[in-house]
């Protein structure tokens, strides 16, 4: 056979034999074309049948393979010995299988994907194991509606689930957490502020330090508020003192999280608004901060999720009661992480319930909170939702009419504005 000759002519490449997929035909030595394999795109996120049977195939082969070996010639035996055993040899006999008809990149490749996935899956058994694990050892207390309006005055350790609740650590939670976001929110945005729009030296020392104190210990927080607000003050352990020092904690983290935020606001937007004449603050509070809002409220919530599940400070600078506090400036005033931590040192099986039940509560708001971040920071900076843009094209239809207006009254050499003429609604509503 004749050796063909690759076609350099791009329109000719690019010609397509009849009934046939794009493909690209050379020419031989005889004149005569020859199609070469159709071009096509590699889909590298696809899963092939092949790999699921190998994959399966292998499994159910370590499988049997290790459970002969531990019950018949392995002195070692219990399920962390098996599992391992079996994921190595799972491994093994995968390689084999893929090494029939691929090549080593293939392997390598293969290979790496079953350890990522496996890692992923273990990951994602253990938190699964972590949860159903406190709801199954809760669901006796939290289930109950006492458990949500009594407080545990009335209860005592040998008294039954259908006495006492934790209305009283709930309330003290949001109290807490009220008062340090209170706190919290307009310094910690004011501090990204300068720190992303005004840099100077001082900037650069205050960054560090809120890099450093984001990996802060939280019990010196608690500390530090102990021995100031408490000792050297003389105040009272309150829920008060507690939230300060929860503050301390989630401050940081706003500040660190808002200024990342805030310095990805493009630069072409504060430009276009300093070229309008717009002052910096003017800058700042109309264009940095609407852009960058669902960022800032995703580390609003981060923060929060991480202040809601502080048991240290609150233990060092308000204490543990079983009763039902309202006012923050007087008395201690439990958390749920507190009660979680104090009822399950008890001896008794209801108390331990009991506090199942608080870290039930508590895991499904942090969970909550955290769904609320992904789902308010799943946009970029600059990017609206459809209410944001439904309401752009309505301001923007009416500049237009009003340009219109303008336009017509000068072209007639009057004075007043000229009537425009009927314009169909903007998409996305009336205005």
């Amino acid at each position: 056979m004749t050796a063909p000759t690759i076609v350099t002519d791009p329109a000719r490449r690019r010609a397509t034999l009849p009934g046939k997929v794009s493909q690209t035909r050379v020419v031989g030595r005889d004149g005569r074309l020859h199609p070469t394999r159709p071009e096509s795109r590699r889909n590298l996120s696809r899963v092939r049948r092949e790999d699921v049977f190998r994959a399966l195939g292998a499994a159910a082969a370590a499988l049997a393979t290790t459970w002969w070996a531990t019950t018949q010639v392995l002195p070692w035996q219990g399920p962390i010995v098996f599992t391992l055993a079996a994921y190595a040899l799972f491994l093994f006999f995968f390689v084999a299988l893929i090494l029939f008809d691929d090549d080593l990149t293939t392997v390598v490749d293969r290979v790496w994907a079953v350890v990522i996935h496996s890692a992923a899956v273990l990951l994602l058994l253990a938190l699964s194991v972590v949860v159903v694990f406190t709801l199954f050892r809760g669901s006796d207390a939290f289930l109950r509606l006492n458990f949500w309006v009594n407080d545990l005055s009335s209860a005592g350790p040998l008294d039954p689930l259908t006495l006492g609740g934790m209305a009283h650590a709930a309330l003290g939670t949001l109290i807490i957490i009220s008062i340090a976001l209170a706190i919290s929110i307009p310094l910690g945005l004011l501090t990204a502020v300068m720190m992303s729009e005004f840099p100077s030296p001082f900037t650069r020392v205050v960054r560090t330090v809120c890099e450093a104190m984001t990996a802060l210990p939280s019990i010196v927080c608690g500390l530090f508020i102990y021995a100031t607000f408490i000792l050297t003050f003389g105040f009272d352990r309150s829920g008060f003192a507690a939230a300060l020092a929860v503050t301390i904690m989630i401050l940081p983290i706003i500040i660190r999280s808002a200024d990342v935020v805030l310095r990805l606001v493009p630069a072409t937007l504060k430009e276009a608004s300093y070229a309008m004449g717009a002052s910096r603050w003017a800058t700042v509070w109309r264009v940095v901060l609407p852009t960058s809002k669902s960022g800032l409220m995703t580390a609003i919530v981060l923060g929060t999720a991480r202040g809601i599940g502080e048991t240290a400070p609150v233990l060092l600078t308000s204490g543990y009661t079983p009763y039902l506090n309202t006012n923050p400036f007087s008395g201690p005033m439990t958390s749920l992480p507190l009660a979680t931590f104090t009822l399950v040192k008890s001896p008794e099986v209801t108390q331990i319930t009991r506090g199942f039940g608080a870290a039930a509560v508590l895991m499904v708001l942090v969970f909550i909170l955290f769904l609320l971040a992904r789902l308010i920071g799943g946009k970029g900076a600059g990017i609206l939702s459809p209410r944001q843009l439904a309401r752009v094209r309505r301001l923007s239809f009416h500049d237009l009419e009003r340009f219109e207006a303008r336009q017509a009254a000068r072209a007639l050499g009057t004075t007043g504005p000229a009537a425009p003429e009927p314009r169909p609604a903007p998409p996305g509503g009336t205005g």
